[in-house]
């Protein structure tokens, strides 16, 4: 058995995991936001960017290189992953946090299409196995939880077709952000990420959101939750690359299907509901899914090149070295 490729995986999950725990608090705050009648998505988005900005362009800044990727791709990634953002968290409006977390789901095929048709990767039939359990396991969860959380919702048929178009855009920008960080730098992604998602962010605000901002009666307890949403999305993101670059789109989409469990958690500790045995052999399903997925995923394999890339922070681009033999 090859131990430094079961220690690799294991790492990759284990930081699934932790973007799965970051997304199950994101969800559950974005849930709370709408059932106080909060209809605000691109600003609660926007929070969430320009912390991105600010944290990641200022170490940008202190490298002082170039970027390595054209601005107008990060103008693309920002403005679908914008638009996922929207989509989901408006769907809170209509639908219940069940059917929400269900439907996100439908980011796991999108992922693999885009990633077969656009980055080349080859899927293997156990894989595809893996996959189908991690969404069977997924299944049962919710089955448990629907006793908990119920459906319903104001308009839950609208609901559910803002998700599928949200995890469509997720999916795109997985897809791009898992490109750019295996062939580029981490940091470059996030930072551009959070910049032009602050413009787009405004200027669709001042454009659609604008009235119902100013119709919002701010409280501690809205405050408090925007605090929260913005501080688990922000951990999200900073995550997030790493997961995509130690495995790739597919991977990452399906260690979000435990968040749904996590959420389950959350109420447990919260508010002191309890679940039945079906939540314990989701969970066993779903793992077991990862492992069969991840194990036979040769994107999993550790990269040597890793290790120098942490000594080496920026290398520079082809251009840029025939433009320095070129000047006198």
């Amino acid at each position: 058995m090859d131990w430094t490729k079961v220690r690799h995986v294991a790492s990759v999950l284990l930081l699934g995991q932790v973007v799965s725990l970051f997304l199950a608090v994101t969800s559950f705050t974005a849930s709370l936001i709408a059932d106080l009648g909060v209809d605000t998505p691109l600003t609660q988005s926007l929070f969430t960017y320009l912390s991105l900005a600010l944290v990641y362009s200022s170490i940008l800044l202190y490298r002082g290189q170039k970027l390595r990727v054209p601005w107008y791709w990060y103008v693309v990634l920002a403005f679908v992953d914008v638009q996922g953002n929207y989509l989901v968290i408006k769907a809170y409006q209509f639908s219940s946090i069940t059917s929400v977390t269900l439907l996100d789901c439908w980011t796991v095929p999108w992922a693999i299409i885009l990633t077969w048709i656009f980055i080349g990767t080859r899927y293997s039939l156990l894989q595809f196995f893996g996959a189908a359990m991690c969404i069977v396991g997924l299944g049962l969860v919710l089955l448990s939880d629907a006793g908990v959380s119920g459906g319903g919702g104001a308009k839950p048929l609208l609901g559910d077709i803002l998700v599928i178009a949200g995890t469509f855009c997720y999916a795109i920008s997985n897809v791009g952000e898992e490109f750019c960080v295996k062939k580029k730098d981490r940091v470059e992604v996030v930072a551009m990420l959070g910049v032009f998602g602050v413009l787009i962010s405004i200027c669709e605000i001042l454009v659609f959101e604008r009235k119902d901002l100013e119709e919002v009666k701010w409280s501690a307890t809205i405050i408090s939750l925007f605090a929260g949403f913005t501080v688990s999305t922000f951990l999200f993101y900073t995550v997030v690359p790493f997961v995509l670059k130690m495995s790739g789109a597919a991977v990452f989409n399906l260690s979000l299907l435990t968040s749904d469990m996590w959420a389950v958690l959350i109420r447990i500790f919260f508010y002191h509901q309890q679940v039945d045995w079906l939540y314990y052999l989701s969970f066993a399903v779903v793992v077991l899914g990862l492992l069969l997925y991840s194990l036979s995923d040769p994107s999993t394999a550790p990269a040597i090149a890793t290790i120098e890339e942490v000594n080496t922070p920026y290398q520079p681009l082809n251009e840029e070295c025939a433009e320095a033999r070129v000047e006198p």
